[in-house]
């Protein structure tokens, strides 16, 4: 059974690696219209690579500070 069992690890971590590339690309998305959209309601007009380039770095930070652990939340000595 430890082949079977290899495969299957193997299996659901491609799923799991696909289903976080889409949220990925779903939130730089969003990430890119609400930066859009905060620069038009405050009267700047910036070009797209700006634009791009901001949400990138958005997204980027949100996505690695929703997986790194706060080591700080986890206090379990009690």
């Amino acid at each position: 059974m430890g082949l079977l069992d290899s495969f299957g690890a193997l299996v659901s971590s491609i799923i799991a690696g696909i289903v976080m590339l889409v949220f990925g690309i779903l939130s730089f998305f969003v990430t890119v219209f609400i930066v859009q959209m905060g620069a038009e309601l405050a009267g700047y007009t910036p070009s797209g690579d700006f634009v791009v380039l901001s949400a990138a770095l958005l997204a980027t930070g949100a996505i690695i500070a929703g997986a790194t652990p706060m080591s700080g939340s986890t206090d379990t000595a009690e």
